[in-house]
């Protein structure tokens, strides 16, 4: 009866460990591209987008505790700080820039990035507003459905998916002029 009832707590004891929440680092591992993709995307800077990706992960272990898998996954979880730090970081720049416009007129375009897509596919992309760029990143590039893509744009369902055809269709009408 002793040699049963260890077998049942070493059964036990290693159910338990497989059913445990990954941690951290695993589940920063394993989104990490995901989330740098997205942020390459909507900012469409990749040193921006790198630095960005950092904070992200930074806060994220922050706050890494609150974390509730019940209510999203860690894959959505981490794209909604990434957005909230990418939003802040956009208005701080249009702050910083209307101070420096104040000072001295001009601005420096930087070079596009690399994302790897045929050039009329990139210079159509560019046109799209940062609206666009975000709902096609999140909704093609990254696949994710339509109501984690609504959740995590703070909009509603409608909303994303009208946002996702009219994007498209701009996209469509840029590829064909």
């Amino acid at each position: 009866m002793n040699e049963v009832s260890a077998a049942a707590t070493t059964l036990s004891a290693r159910s338990v460990a497989s059913a445990r929440a990954p941690s951290f680092a695993e589940t920063a591992e394993r989104h990490l591209d995901d989330v740098y993709r997205y942020l390459l995307l909507f900012t469409r800077d990749p040193s921006l987008a790198e630095d960005l990706a950092a904070v992200t992960f930074e806060r994220a272990l922050r706050t890494w505790r609150r974390f509730d898998p019940a209510r999203s996954s860690a894959r959505t979880w981490l794209c909604t700080i990434a957005r909230s730090i990418a939003l802040d970081h956009f208005r701080a720049e249009k702050r910083r820039r209307n101070r420096e416009r104040a000072v001295f007129e001009g601005e420096r375009q930087l070079d596009p990035p690399e994302l790897g897509l045929s050039p009329p596919l990139e210079r159509a992309l560019a046109t799209l507003s940062a609206a666009d760029r975000e709902v096609v990143a999140l909704r093609i590039v990254l696949d994710f459905d339509a109501e984690t893509a609504a959740r995590l744009l703070g909009i509603s369902l409608t909303a994303c998916t009208t946002r996702l055809s009219r994007a498209l269709k701009r996209l469509e009408e840029l590829m064909n002029q």
